[in-house]
């Protein structure tokens, strides 16, 4: 897929002023079982923002982004969207509004592409609203806007690690919701998927829905977001956007490396540039 010439497809976004659809944690605390993972968060994700959260492996990435998704209940604290607990909204309302992309997901065995990317279309269907002309045209642009059109017919569990996830973005972008949760959206890619994917969350942006998602690539999150989340053993160390948390003071504390900061020449953002070690003579 070609980022320059991408069809999005189109998403229903709210009448109501801009910040109708924001999402937020206050004093959120979390985790599994008798382990805590997330201490007494408070976050605001900006509405319209492409938010990035970045730190270190198990520093409570993927548990934040889970428990705004509702999938992980708050030992204390809550998630608010609009204004509410998320634990009082409608499981298919909420599904509405928020869409998610997991870490990693497992299809149905024989399942075809275009089917699961059709699931994505469930939070819409109802007794009184059938499946539709609406809901084939999201799942077309879907399967295009993600380059797997050619891969309709095929089962899920025939594709490349790329191609699946892949599909699954696009059973996400099929949902079309205003709110989108990615986490890791770029594992299992080349190189050049990456930055499609990363292309298109931006074009997404643009577009006005609200994107949230965790990257393990530092220089990735610095070029793309427009808003950063930085986290260390649970909590977050800093959150704004790149220009102003890029530092390598930043790098230094959440990451443990020394680093210096640099002009990246194609975009004008923060670039890290890691220190290396002197060499043995």
């Amino acid at each position: 897929m070609s980022a320059e010439t991408i069809k999005l497809p189109e998403t229903p976004m709210p009448s109501t002023q801009a910040e109708s659809h924001r999402l937020a944690a206050a004093g959120l605390t979390a985790g599994y079982d008798a382990r805590t993972v997330l201490r007494e968060l408070d976050l605001q994700i900006p509405e319209g923002s492409f938010t990035v959260i970045m730190g270190p492996n198990a520093c409570g990435k993927s548990t934040l982004l889970r428990s705004l998704a509702r999938l992980i209940k708050p030992a204390s604290g809550e998630v608010l969207l609009d204004g509410a607990a998320i634990t009082s909204i409608p499981t298919k309302q909420l599904a509405r509004t928020i869409g998610l992309l997991p870490q990693s997901s497992v299809a149905p065995e024989g399942i075809t592409a275009a089917d699961l990317v059709s699931r994505g279309r469930h939070p819409h269907q109802s007794l009184l609203k059938r499946w539709g002309r609406e809901d084939e045209a999201a799942v077309r642009e879907a399967l295009e806007v993600t380059g797997t059109s050619a891969l309709a017919t095929r089962p899920v569990d025939e594709l490349s690690g790329g191609q699946r996830q892949r599909v699954w973005i696009a059973m996400a972008l099929a949902q079309q919701t205003p709110i989108l949760l990615l986490d890791e959206p770029t594992t299992y890619l080349d190189i050049a998927h990456q930055i499609e994917v990363l292309q298109l969350c931006t074009q997404l942006q643009a577009q006005g829905r609200t994107l949230v998602a965790v990257l393990h690539d530092l220089n990735q999150a610095l070029r793309y977001a427009t808003h950063l989340v930085a986290m260390r053993d649970g909590e977050i160390i800093a959150q704004g956007a790149p220009e102003q948390i890029g530092t390598p003071e930043l790098v230094q504390e959440v990451f443990g490396v020394a680093a210096r900061i640099i002009e990246d020449p194609e975009t004008g953002r923060p670039l890290v540039i890691p220190k290396a070690p002197p060499l043995p003579e």
